[in-house]
């Protein structure tokens, strides 16, 4: 066992855990942040996406280890403290950018990623930027108007 300490959501927290264990495991199981999901074990799928000091990380491809002294922020980390929804999330409701759910923390924080370093991303970009990511449910076309919307650009986008 070795003792980690991290900032995650704005809390510190230290535990200990085994060297093998992933950084999704370690949110899910040991600080009980579900929000974040294993899709498919593989790194793939994107379902597992948090920021690592600002950074979109699939969490199942990071060992919790290796997060040290790091500040995660994780889907559960999004809303503001009295609940109000980041603007993200707010779109993806607004613009049925979601049906089963399974891949919209993942999403949502890689579209987080996308607009901190491109603030009005175009189509195309968002599209690109979403290629590591899977949803089995939307055919992405209203996840890409959410995230355009959230951005503040015209939501009438081609449908693919």
């Amino acid at each position: 066992m070795t003792s980690i300490s991290m900032t995650v959501n704005g809390k510190a927290v230290t535990r200990d855990v085994e060297g093998r264990r992933l950084l999704v495991d370690y949110l899910r199981q040991d600080l009980g942040l579900t929000g974040t999901h294993v899709g498919c074990d593989t790194s793939q799928c994107g379902a597992c996406v948090v920021h690592v000091d600002g950074r979109e990380v699939k969490s199942c491809t990071i060992l919790a280890a290796e997060a040290e002294g790091a500040e995660i922020r994780t889907i559960e980390g999004m809303a503001e403290a009295d609940g109000t929804l980041h603007r993200l999330q707010e779109a993806f409701n607004i613009h049925h950018g979601l049906q089963c759910g399974f891949c919209t923390a993942g999403m949502i924080m890689s579209a987080a990623a996308l607009l901190e370093k491109t603030p009005q991303p175009s189509e195309e970009q968002v599209r690109h930027h979403l290629k590591g990511n899977i949803c089995r449910c939307t055919g992405y076309h209203n996840i890409v108007k959410a995230i355009m919307a959230a951005s503040g650009q015209d939501v009438a986008i081609a449908a693919e």
